[in-house]
């Protein structure tokens, strides 16, 4: 899993809503619905995924990695405490 910092100067191209909805459509069902608790709750960190998903954190995690494998989500550290990781959609 990749992680990054926010940097200025690099610019990661965006998904059109149709190439990540392709790609979304081949996960499991376990990424659709992080994916879509992304969608509505705005970038939060994997523990808080789990929460609003009800979903086991091994599930989550397994998600997230699909979903980032399929450069859907992207990781960054928290600024607020910089153990966490928060993860936000790729749109």
């Amino acid at each position: 899993m990749s992680t990054r910092v926010d940097d200025p100067d690099s610019v990661t191209p965006k998904l059109t809503e149709q190439e990540y909805k392709e790609r979304l459509r081949e996960l499991p069902p376990s990424a659709k619905l992080v994916a879509k608790v992304l969608e509505t709750d705005g970038p939060l960190p994997q523990g808080d995924l789990a929460e609003e998903s009800l979903l086991p954190d091994r599930t989550v995690r397994y998600a997230l990695n699909r979903l980032e494998d399929n450069g859907l989500v992207e990781a960054r550290y928290s600024l607020t405490d910089a153990r966490k990781q928060v993860y936000t959609l790729a749109l």
